[in-house]
């Protein structure tokens, strides 16, 4: 039987809460980082870093997609065999477009994938979720698309969110960052039933804003109160840039993940105008951000390339 001695992955950038789907929807975005793990002869691992802010990535054994690897072969009871790994860092780090997520995802599928497959989709996707702890982000980038994940006591139900081809998403990512920790604590320990109605409906409107592409939907949609008003104190000038978006055709504009990046939805009619918008008014306040219009991702992981040895 053949061994995999060497497999190249692209993993997708994704965006995570899409305003009230907090911690449950995510949507895999046409920017990636690419990953590929060698079989070495000897020795135990090696792992270089290239592309964007590469220096800040550890590359000792704490390393994200290292620990990923031992964790699929730790859950097979299989020894781990020596490995390098090379990263190709695309998307930015702790910006709100799911580095760690892509990071886990890499180590998994490349370790299941010298291993000879041992786990389907399904199973890879459960031990992702249990590494980052929440299944918003490492969903999306293993399968692609725009997905609800929804707990089920024992298991994960995962639904598929249309997404009509009108719609394009914006990703505004500018030069500073916010770590997730400092966006979970300034959120609040409990919420009124008010705020908790208003999300479930503005939940299920988006669903059917996405599907259809119903702009006077999405403009309600977007709107949360459970994570948003909270977390955009930690970004400058959100009020401004969201007000300066949505005047030039935008038909909201959200907080990506736990930010600082924004991603505002509208079609490709305004699409030109939004980013120029976005980018104008950040730099009034001394921010610089790169402000592109992307596409939705319906693949997830892609196997670039891979070599077998009989």
């Amino acid at each position: 039987m053949p061994i995999v001695s060497c497999v190249i992955l692209s993993i997708p950038a994704t965006s995570a809460n899409l305003g009230p789907g907090f911690d449950c929807i995510g949507v895999a975005l046409t920017l990636d980082s690419k990953f590929k793990f060698t079989r070495l002869e000897s020795g135990n691992f090696s792992i270089t870093v290239k592309g964007l802010e590469a220096e800040r990535v550890k590359t000792d054994s704490s390393n994200l997609s290292y620990q990923a690897f031992i964790k699929l072969y730790k859950h097979i009871q299989q020894k781990p065999p020596p490995v390098d790994i090379e990263i190709t860092l695309g998307i930015p780090l702790a910006r709100g477009l799911g580095s760690s997520a892509t990071a886990i995802v890499g180590g998994l599928v490349g370790a299941n994938e010298l291993a000879g497959k041992p786990l389907n989709q399904f199973q890879l996707m459960e031990l992702a979720i249990s590494m980052e702890g929440h299944p918003d982000n490492v969903v999306p980038a293993l399968i692609g698309g725009c997905r609800l994940a929804v707990t089920s006591q024992t298991s994960w139900k995962i639904c598929d969110v249309p997404w009509h081809k009108n719609i394009i998403p914006i990703v505004a990512i500018p030069d500073f960052e916010i770590s997730t920790e400092d966006a979970r604590k300034v959120l609040p320990t409990q919420v009124s039933r008010a705020d908790t109605i208003f999300n479930t409906a503005h939940l299920g409107l988006l669903l059917r804003g996405l599907a259809t592409g119903r702009s006077d939907w999405l403009k309600t949609a977007l709107q949360d109160k459970l994570h948003q008003p909270y977390r955009k104190q930690l970004i400058a000038g959100y009020d401004t840039v969201n007000s300066a978006a949505i005047d030039v055709g935008a038909y909201g504009m959200v907080i990506s993940g736990a930010g600082p990046t924004l991603l505002a939805l509208t079609d490709m009619e305004h699409s030109a105008d939004v980013v120029a918008a976005i980018a104008a008014t950040w730099q009034q306040y001394g921010i610089i951000a790169s402000v592109q219009p992307l596409s939705i991702d319906q693949q997830g992981v892609k196997i670039i390339s891979q070599t077998q040895i009989q």
